[in-house]
Protein backbone atom coordinates (compact mmCIF):
# COMPACT_ATOMS: atom_id res chain seq x y z
CA UNK A 1 0.00 0.00 0.00
CA UNK A 2 1.36 3.42 -1.14
CA UNK A 3 0.64 6.76 0.83
CA UNK A 4 -1.24 10.30 -0.18
CA UNK A 5 2.16 11.92 0.96
CA UNK A 6 4.33 9.45 -1.51
CA UNK A 7 2.11 10.27 -4.52
CA UNK A 8 2.08 13.98 -3.76
CA UNK A 9 6.09 13.98 -3.71
CA UNK A 10 6.25 12.44 -7.07
CA UNK A 11 7.60 9.31 -5.62
CA UNK A 12 4.84 6.77 -7.53
CA UNK A 13 5.87 8.64 -10.76
CA UNK A 14 5.43 5.51 -13.34
CA UNK A 15 3.02 3.52 -10.91
CA UNK A 16 1.11 1.15 -12.84
CA UNK A 17 -0.46 0.03 -9.25
CA UNK A 18 -1.74 2.62 -7.01
CA UNK A 19 -3.78 1.04 -3.25
CA UNK A 20 -4.88 4.05 -1.03
CA UNK A 21 -6.54 3.93 2.09
CA UNK A 22 -6.29 6.96 4.40
CA UNK A 23 -10.13 7.71 5.12
CA UNK A 24 -10.63 9.45 1.86
CA UNK A 25 -13.32 11.95 1.37
CA UNK A 26 -12.32 12.93 -1.98
CA UNK A 27 -10.57 11.94 -4.64
CA UNK A 28 -6.90 13.07 -4.90
CA UNK A 29 -6.24 14.85 -7.89
CA UNK A 30 -2.82 13.76 -7.76
CA UNK A 31 -3.94 10.24 -9.26
CA UNK A 32 -4.37 11.92 -12.94
CA UNK A 33 -0.22 12.30 -12.51
CA UNK A 34 -0.22 8.95 -13.35
CA UNK A 35 -2.63 8.78 -16.05
CA UNK A 36 0.26 7.69 -18.21
CA UNK A 37 0.88 4.22 -16.65
CA UNK A 38 -1.42 3.71 -13.91
CA UNK A 39 -3.87 0.12 -14.30
CA UNK A 40 -4.63 -1.23 -11.13
CA UNK A 41 -6.42 1.46 -8.78
CA UNK A 42 -7.78 0.26 -5.47
CA UNK A 43 -9.21 2.69 -3.11
CA UNK A 44 -11.11 0.61 -0.94
CA UNK A 45 -11.63 1.57 2.95
CA UNK A 46 -12.14 5.39 2.43
CA UNK A 47 -15.18 7.63 2.61
CA UNK A 48 -15.14 8.48 -0.95
CA UNK A 49 -19.02 9.17 -2.37
CA UNK A 50 -18.05 9.98 -5.66
CA UNK A 51 -15.55 9.96 -8.40
CA UNK A 52 -14.14 13.27 -10.50
CA UNK A 53 -15.85 14.48 -13.89
CA UNK A 54 -12.73 13.84 -15.93
CA UNK A 55 -12.01 10.33 -14.35
CA UNK A 56 -11.64 9.58 -17.62
CA UNK A 57 -8.36 10.25 -18.31
CA UNK A 58 -7.20 7.40 -16.61
CA UNK A 59 -7.12 6.42 -20.00
CA UNK A 60 -4.93 3.29 -19.18
CA UNK A 61 -7.45 1.61 -16.47
CA UNK A 62 -8.44 -1.90 -16.09
CA UNK A 63 -8.87 -2.62 -12.59
CA UNK A 64 -10.64 -0.33 -10.14
CA UNK A 65 -11.66 -1.19 -6.70
CA UNK A 66 -13.47 0.87 -4.57
CA UNK A 67 -14.88 -1.08 -1.95
CA UNK A 68 -16.12 0.03 2.03
CA UNK A 69 -16.61 3.50 0.77
CA UNK A 70 -19.98 5.58 0.78
CA UNK A 71 -20.99 5.39 -2.90
CA UNK A 72 -24.79 5.69 -3.19
CA UNK A 73 -24.84 5.46 -6.58
CA UNK A 74 -22.70 3.65 -9.55
CA UNK A 75 -20.39 6.51 -10.89
CA UNK A 76 -21.53 6.89 -14.19
CA UNK A 77 -17.92 8.30 -15.15
CA UNK A 78 -16.75 4.46 -15.61
CA UNK A 79 -18.14 4.31 -18.85
CA UNK A 80 -15.15 6.91 -20.03
CA UNK A 81 -13.04 4.23 -19.55
CA UNK A 82 -12.00 2.53 -22.61
CA UNK A 83 -10.28 -0.46 -21.23
CA UNK A 84 -11.65 -0.54 -17.52
CA UNK A 85 -12.11 -4.88 -17.49
CA UNK A 86 -12.89 -5.43 -13.66
CA UNK A 87 -14.81 -2.89 -10.93
CA UNK A 88 -15.66 -3.82 -7.62
CA UNK A 89 -17.81 -1.44 -4.89
CA UNK A 90 -18.37 -4.10 -2.65
CA UNK A 91 -20.05 -3.25 0.71
CA UNK A 92 -21.05 0.81 -0.40
CA UNK A 93 -24.19 1.99 0.32
CA UNK A 94 -25.68 2.25 -3.39
CA UNK A 95 -28.90 2.58 -4.27
CA UNK A 96 -29.15 3.15 -8.08
CA UNK A 97 -26.66 1.64 -11.12
CA UNK A 98 -27.73 4.00 -13.83
CA UNK A 99 -27.07 2.91 -17.32
CA UNK A 100 -24.29 4.67 -18.59
CA UNK A 101 -22.27 3.51 -15.59
CA UNK A 102 -22.05 -0.06 -17.25
CA UNK A 103 -18.78 -0.05 -18.74
CA UNK A 104 -19.65 -2.45 -22.09
CA UNK A 105 -16.20 -3.62 -22.13
CA UNK A 106 -16.37 -4.86 -18.10
CA UNK A 107 -15.77 -8.54 -17.41
CA UNK A 108 -16.01 -8.61 -13.89
CA UNK A 109 -18.61 -6.49 -11.47
CA UNK A 110 -18.44 -6.91 -8.08
CA UNK A 111 -21.60 -5.47 -6.71
CA UNK A 112 -21.76 -7.11 -3.11
CA UNK A 113 -23.35 -5.61 -0.05
CA UNK A 114 -25.09 -2.87 -1.13
CA UNK A 115 -28.62 -1.66 -1.50
CA UNK A 116 -29.26 -2.17 -5.33
CA UNK A 117 -33.59 -2.25 -6.02
CA UNK A 118 -33.14 -2.58 -9.65
CA UNK A 119 -30.44 -3.19 -12.65
CA UNK A 120 -30.70 -1.39 -15.95
CA UNK A 121 -32.18 -3.15 -18.87
CA UNK A 122 -28.41 -1.88 -20.59
CA UNK A 123 -26.29 -4.53 -18.77
CA UNK A 124 -27.70 -6.77 -21.47
CA UNK A 125 -25.00 -4.71 -23.32
CA UNK A 126 -21.95 -6.09 -21.43
CA UNK A 127 -21.40 -8.96 -23.90
CA UNK A 128 -17.69 -9.15 -22.74
CA UNK A 129 -19.17 -9.71 -18.72
CA UNK A 130 -18.37 -13.43 -17.46
CA UNK A 131 -18.51 -12.68 -13.48
CA UNK A 132 -21.34 -10.81 -11.67
CA UNK A 133 -21.28 -10.30 -8.20
CA UNK A 134 -24.55 -9.27 -6.93
CA UNK A 135 -24.80 -10.99 -3.41
CA UNK A 136 -26.84 -9.08 -0.83
CA UNK A 137 -28.62 -6.58 -2.02
CA UNK A 138 -32.45 -5.86 -2.33
CA UNK A 139 -33.06 -7.32 -6.03
CA UNK A 140 -36.84 -7.86 -6.84
CA UNK A 141 -35.75 -9.60 -10.34
CA UNK A 142 -33.40 -9.49 -12.47
CA UNK A 143 -33.61 -7.88 -16.43
CA UNK A 144 -34.16 -10.42 -18.91
CA UNK A 145 -31.87 -8.70 -20.87
CA UNK A 146 -28.93 -10.34 -19.27
CA UNK A 147 -29.21 -13.28 -21.35
CA UNK A 148 -27.66 -11.50 -23.47
CA UNK A 149 -24.61 -11.94 -21.96
CA UNK A 150 -23.72 -14.73 -23.61
CA UNK A 151 -19.87 -15.15 -22.07
CA UNK A 152 -21.28 -14.90 -18.65
CA UNK A 153 -20.26 -18.24 -16.49
CA UNK A 154 -20.32 -17.35 -12.71
CA UNK A 155 -23.35 -15.38 -11.16
CA UNK A 156 -23.95 -14.48 -7.52
CA UNK A 157 -27.19 -13.68 -6.36
CA UNK A 158 -27.69 -14.89 -2.91
CA UNK A 159 -29.81 -12.82 0.13
CA UNK A 160 -31.32 -10.39 -2.48
CA UNK A 161 -35.55 -10.65 -2.73
CA UNK A 162 -35.79 -12.83 -6.09
CA UNK A 163 -39.37 -13.99 -6.12
CA UNK A 164 -37.95 -16.79 -9.04
CA UNK A 165 -35.50 -17.89 -10.75
CA UNK A 166 -35.73 -16.65 -14.26
CA UNK A 167 -36.36 -19.75 -16.60
CA UNK A 168 -34.15 -17.78 -19.17
CA UNK A 169 -31.31 -18.12 -16.87
CA UNK A 170 -31.24 -21.46 -16.94
CA UNK A 171 -30.37 -21.60 -20.63
CA UNK A 172 -27.46 -19.27 -20.52
CA UNK A 173 -24.36 -21.15 -22.71
CA UNK A 174 -21.28 -20.55 -20.88
CA UNK A 175 -23.15 -19.98 -17.04
CA UNK A 176 -21.16 -22.81 -14.99
CA UNK A 177 -21.03 -21.38 -11.07
CA UNK A 178 -24.06 -19.89 -9.44
CA UNK A 179 -25.29 -19.43 -6.63
CA UNK A 180 -28.68 -17.57 -5.51
CA UNK A 181 -29.56 -18.69 -1.59
CA UNK A 182 -31.35 -16.34 0.45
CA UNK A 183 -34.11 -15.54 -1.58
CA UNK A 184 -38.12 -14.99 -1.26
CA UNK A 185 -38.40 -18.33 -3.70
CA UNK A 186 -35.64 -20.52 -1.60
CA UNK A 187 -36.58 -23.53 0.04
CA UNK A 188 -35.46 -24.85 3.24
CA UNK A 189 -35.90 -28.80 3.51
CA UNK A 190 -36.04 -31.02 6.72
CA UNK A 191 -32.52 -32.26 7.33
CA UNK A 192 -30.86 -34.85 9.54
CA UNK A 193 -29.79 -33.62 12.49
CA UNK A 194 -26.07 -34.03 13.47
CA UNK A 195 -24.81 -34.38 17.16
CA UNK A 196 -24.38 -31.11 19.69
CA UNK A 197 -21.10 -30.66 21.09
CA UNK A 198 -20.88 -28.13 23.58
CA UNK A 199 -18.56 -25.18 23.29
CA UNK A 200 -17.11 -26.20 26.36
CA UNK A 201 -15.74 -29.57 25.19
CA UNK A 202 -13.49 -27.95 22.49
CA UNK A 203 -10.20 -26.86 23.90
CA UNK A 204 -9.09 -24.03 20.90
CA UNK A 205 -5.59 -24.90 19.52
CA UNK A 206 -4.80 -22.40 16.79
CA UNK A 207 -6.18 -20.86 13.62
CA UNK A 208 -5.64 -23.06 10.32
CA UNK A 209 -7.22 -20.65 7.67
CA UNK A 210 -10.10 -18.12 7.34
CA UNK A 211 -12.34 -17.59 4.57
CA UNK A 212 -14.98 -15.17 3.72
CA UNK A 213 -17.39 -17.21 5.79
CA UNK A 214 -15.93 -18.15 9.04
CA UNK A 215 -12.58 -19.43 10.61
CA UNK A 216 -10.93 -22.95 11.12
CA UNK A 217 -8.83 -23.74 13.68
CA UNK A 218 -7.56 -26.75 15.27
CA UNK A 219 -8.87 -28.47 18.84
CA UNK A 220 -9.15 -30.95 21.11
CA UNK A 221 -12.54 -32.11 21.75
CA UNK A 222 -12.84 -33.85 25.26
CA UNK A 223 -14.94 -36.93 25.22
CA UNK A 224 -15.27 -39.31 28.03
CA UNK A 225 -11.95 -37.97 29.52
CA UNK A 226 -10.39 -38.97 26.11
CA UNK A 227 -9.18 -36.62 23.84
CA UNK A 228 -9.73 -35.87 19.84
CA UNK A 229 -7.81 -33.99 17.94
CA UNK A 230 -10.51 -31.82 15.40
CA UNK A 231 -11.20 -28.85 13.08
CA UNK A 232 -14.13 -26.69 13.93
CA UNK A 233 -15.45 -23.96 11.66
CA UNK A 234 -17.14 -21.05 13.27
CA UNK A 235 -19.10 -18.83 11.15
CA UNK A 236 -18.59 -14.87 11.34
CA UNK A 237 -22.62 -14.79 10.34
CA UNK A 238 -22.38 -11.82 7.45
CA UNK A 239 -22.92 -12.09 4.16
CA UNK A 240 -20.48 -12.96 1.85
CA UNK A 241 -19.90 -12.83 -1.58
CA UNK A 242 -21.35 -16.03 -1.94
CA UNK A 243 -23.98 -16.06 0.07
CA UNK A 244 -25.64 -16.81 3.50
CA UNK A 245 -23.23 -18.68 6.04
CA UNK A 246 -26.56 -20.76 7.68
CA UNK A 247 -26.54 -21.99 3.65
CA UNK A 248 -23.00 -23.38 3.98
CA UNK A 249 -23.55 -25.36 7.15
CA UNK A 250 -26.69 -26.42 6.69
CA UNK A 251 -26.24 -28.24 2.73
CA UNK A 252 -22.97 -29.59 4.02
CA UNK A 253 -25.32 -31.15 6.88
CA UNK A 254 -27.54 -32.49 4.39
CA UNK A 255 -24.91 -33.72 1.69
CA UNK A 256 -24.23 -36.28 3.96
CA UNK A 257 -21.73 -39.06 4.26
CA UNK A 258 -19.10 -39.43 1.47
CA UNK A 259 -15.42 -40.35 0.67
CA UNK A 260 -14.60 -37.14 -0.96
CA UNK A 261 -16.05 -35.13 1.72
CA UNK A 262 -14.36 -34.25 5.48
CA UNK A 263 -16.19 -36.22 7.85
CA UNK A 264 -18.67 -34.07 10.22
CA UNK A 265 -18.43 -35.39 13.83
CA UNK A 266 -21.01 -32.62 15.20
CA UNK A 267 -22.54 -29.09 15.23
CA UNK A 268 -21.55 -26.10 17.99
CA UNK A 269 -23.83 -25.69 20.94
CA UNK A 270 -23.51 -22.95 23.56
CA UNK A 271 -20.61 -20.88 21.75
CA UNK A 272 -20.59 -17.93 24.19
CA UNK A 273 -20.70 -15.11 21.03
CA UNK A 274 -24.34 -17.22 20.00
CA UNK A 275 -22.03 -18.15 16.85
CA UNK A 276 -22.77 -21.28 14.58
CA UNK A 277 -19.76 -23.95 13.54
CA UNK A 278 -19.27 -26.90 12.66
CA UNK A 279 -17.06 -29.73 14.20
CA UNK A 280 -14.99 -31.57 11.54
CA UNK A 281 -12.42 -34.19 11.30
CA UNK A 282 -8.08 -32.53 10.92
CA UNK A 283 -7.31 -33.53 7.58
CA UNK A 284 -4.32 -35.46 6.84
CA UNK A 285 -1.17 -33.06 6.47
CA UNK A 286 -0.69 -35.44 3.69
CA UNK A 287 -3.22 -32.96 1.72
CA UNK A 288 -2.87 -30.03 -0.58
CA UNK A 289 -4.88 -27.88 -2.51
CA UNK A 290 -5.22 -29.39 -6.38
CA UNK A 291 -5.46 -25.73 -7.39
CA UNK A 292 -6.13 -21.52 -6.60
CA UNK A 293 -8.52 -19.15 -7.09
CA UNK A 294 -9.01 -17.16 -10.25
CA UNK A 295 -6.54 -13.97 -10.82
CA UNK A 296 -7.26 -10.89 -12.99
CA UNK A 297 -6.60 -12.29 -16.05
CA UNK A 298 -8.18 -16.21 -15.81
CA UNK A 299 -11.36 -14.22 -14.38
CA UNK A 300 -13.42 -17.04 -14.08
CA UNK A 301 -10.98 -20.05 -14.30
CA UNK A 302 -8.34 -21.29 -11.75
CA UNK A 303 -5.02 -20.95 -12.12
CA UNK A 304 -2.22 -23.36 -10.72
CA UNK A 305 1.34 -23.80 -9.50
CA UNK A 306 3.47 -24.50 -12.75
CA UNK A 307 4.89 -27.42 -10.83
CA UNK A 308 1.82 -28.73 -10.78
CA UNK A 309 1.39 -32.39 -12.77
CA UNK A 310 -0.87 -35.23 -12.25
CA UNK A 311 -0.62 -38.86 -13.14
CA UNK A 312 -3.31 -40.39 -15.64
CA UNK A 313 -4.44 -42.43 -12.41
CA UNK A 314 -4.38 -39.33 -10.41
CA UNK A 315 -6.80 -37.67 -12.91
CA UNK A 316 -8.79 -40.55 -13.05
CA UNK A 317 -9.71 -40.71 -9.02
CA UNK A 318 -10.08 -37.19 -8.64
CA UNK A 319 -12.65 -36.77 -11.56
CA UNK A 320 -14.24 -39.88 -10.19
CA UNK A 321 -14.42 -38.64 -6.27
CA UNK A 322 -16.28 -35.39 -7.47
CA UNK A 323 -18.02 -36.56 -10.23
CA UNK A 324 -19.79 -39.02 -7.42
CA UNK A 325 -20.13 -36.71 -5.21
CA UNK A 326 -21.20 -34.15 -7.35
CA UNK A 327 -24.30 -36.77 -8.19
CA UNK A 328 -24.79 -36.98 -4.47
CA UNK A 329 -25.57 -33.55 -3.71
CA UNK A 330 -27.87 -32.94 -6.71
CA UNK A 331 -29.90 -36.28 -5.55
CA UNK A 332 -30.39 -34.44 -2.16
CA UNK A 333 -31.09 -31.17 -4.13
CA UNK A 334 -28.19 -29.52 -3.58
CA UNK A 335 -26.08 -26.82 -5.62
CA UNK A 336 -22.44 -26.58 -4.81
CA UNK A 337 -22.12 -23.45 -7.10
CA UNK A 338 -18.61 -23.14 -6.36
CA UNK A 339 -17.31 -26.16 -8.01
CA UNK A 340 -13.40 -25.49 -8.56
CA UNK A 341 -10.02 -27.17 -8.13
CA UNK A 342 -8.66 -24.87 -5.69
CA UNK A 343 -12.19 -25.93 -3.39
CA UNK A 344 -10.33 -30.20 -3.62
CA UNK A 345 -7.30 -31.35 -1.45
CA UNK A 346 -5.50 -34.31 -2.95
CA UNK A 347 -2.29 -36.15 -1.88
CA UNK A 348 -0.16 -37.80 -4.10
CA UNK A 349 -2.42 -41.41 -4.38
CA UNK A 350 -5.35 -39.24 -5.76
CA UNK A 351 -7.11 -39.43 -3.17
CA UNK A 352 -9.82 -36.44 -3.31
CA UNK A 353 -11.76 -34.29 -0.36
CA UNK A 354 -14.33 -31.43 -1.83
CA UNK A 355 -15.22 -28.55 0.40
CA UNK A 356 -15.94 -25.26 0.52
CA UNK A 357 -20.73 -24.58 0.66
CA UNK A 358 -20.29 -21.09 0.90
CA UNK A 359 -21.84 -20.63 -2.66
CA UNK A 360 -24.14 -24.07 -1.77
CA UNK A 361 -28.18 -23.74 -2.38
CA UNK A 362 -31.28 -25.91 -2.23
CA UNK A 363 -33.73 -26.51 -4.84
CA UNK A 364 -36.80 -27.84 -4.88
CA UNK A 365 -36.25 -31.83 -6.50
CA UNK A 366 -40.12 -31.81 -7.34
CA UNK A 367 -39.55 -29.32 -9.89
CA UNK A 368 -37.88 -31.50 -12.65
CA UNK A 369 -37.20 -28.83 -15.55
CA UNK A 370 -35.76 -26.73 -12.74
CA UNK A 371 -33.55 -29.64 -10.57
CA UNK A 372 -32.22 -31.02 -14.36
CA UNK A 373 -31.47 -27.70 -15.80
CA UNK A 374 -29.38 -26.41 -12.20
CA UNK A 375 -27.82 -29.91 -12.27
CA UNK A 376 -26.66 -29.34 -15.77
CA UNK A 377 -25.44 -25.95 -15.17
CA UNK A 378 -23.16 -27.64 -12.30
CA UNK A 379 -21.95 -30.06 -15.04
CA UNK A 380 -20.45 -27.37 -16.90
CA UNK A 381 -18.48 -26.17 -14.02
CA UNK A 382 -17.34 -30.25 -14.04
CA UNK A 383 -16.42 -29.87 -17.28
CA UNK A 384 -14.21 -27.07 -16.89
CA UNK A 385 -12.75 -28.67 -13.41
CA UNK A 386 -11.64 -31.85 -15.95
CA UNK A 387 -10.22 -29.58 -18.60
CA UNK A 388 -7.95 -28.44 -15.93
CA UNK A 389 -7.62 -31.91 -15.08
CA UNK A 390 -6.10 -32.56 -18.32
CA UNK A 391 -4.27 -29.73 -18.69
CA UNK A 392 -2.21 -30.88 -15.92
CA UNK A 393 -2.02 -34.30 -16.73
CA UNK A 394 1.69 -35.26 -17.74
CA UNK A 395 0.97 -38.00 -19.98
CA UNK A 396 0.08 -36.65 -23.73
CA UNK A 397 -0.21 -39.93 -25.63
CA UNK A 398 -4.13 -40.28 -26.40
CA UNK A 399 -4.72 -43.58 -24.44
CA UNK A 400 -8.03 -44.62 -23.82
CA UNK A 401 -8.97 -43.26 -20.87
CA UNK A 402 -7.93 -39.34 -21.98
CA UNK A 403 -9.77 -39.18 -25.05
CA UNK A 404 -12.89 -40.87 -22.60
CA UNK A 405 -12.10 -38.07 -20.50
CA UNK A 406 -11.66 -35.40 -22.83
CA UNK A 407 -15.13 -36.71 -24.68
CA UNK A 408 -16.90 -36.11 -21.41
CA UNK A 409 -15.31 -32.78 -21.20
CA UNK A 410 -17.00 -31.68 -24.73
CA UNK A 411 -20.10 -32.68 -23.57
CA UNK A 412 -20.17 -31.19 -19.88
CA UNK A 413 -19.21 -27.85 -21.57
CA UNK A 414 -21.46 -27.68 -24.78
CA UNK A 415 -23.41 -24.16 -24.84
CA UNK A 416 -26.98 -26.54 -25.26
CA UNK A 417 -27.41 -26.69 -21.54
CA UNK A 418 -30.28 -29.83 -22.33
CA UNK A 419 -27.90 -31.90 -24.18
CA UNK A 420 -25.18 -31.75 -21.22
CA UNK A 421 -24.98 -35.56 -19.12
CA UNK A 422 -26.67 -35.71 -15.75
CA UNK A 423 -23.62 -36.60 -12.85
CA UNK A 424 -24.44 -39.90 -12.07
CA UNK A 425 -24.50 -40.37 -16.00
CA UNK A 426 -20.52 -38.89 -15.35
CA UNK A 427 -20.22 -41.09 -12.18
CA UNK A 428 -21.14 -44.36 -14.11
CA UNK A 429 -18.92 -43.74 -17.03
CA UNK A 430 -15.99 -42.82 -14.76
CA UNK A 431 -15.68 -46.20 -13.03
CA UNK A 432 -15.40 -47.71 -16.75
CA UNK A 433 -12.33 -46.48 -16.64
Amino acid sequence: MQTLEQLRNGELKGAVSLKLSEGLSQFPNEIFDLADTLEKLDLSCNKLSELPADFGRLKKLKILFCSENLFTVLPEVLADCPLLDIVGFKSNIIEKVPAKALNTNIRWLILTNNKIIELPTQIGNCSRMQKLMLAGNKLKELPAELSNCNNLSLLRIAANQLSQLPKWLLNMPKLSWLAFSGNSFNIKPKINTIPLIHHEQLEMSHQLGEGASGIISKANWRVNDQRKEVAIKIFKGAVTSDGLPEDEMLTYIAAGSHHGLVKLLGQVSAHPEGKQGLVMELISHRFFNLGNPPNFVSCTRDVFDESMRLSVQQVIKIATTIASLAAQLHEKGVMHGDLYAHNILIDEDGNTLFGDFGAACFYDKIDEELSKALERIEVSAYGYLLDDLLTLCEKTVKDQPLLKLKSLRDACIGSDVKARPEFRFIANEMLKL
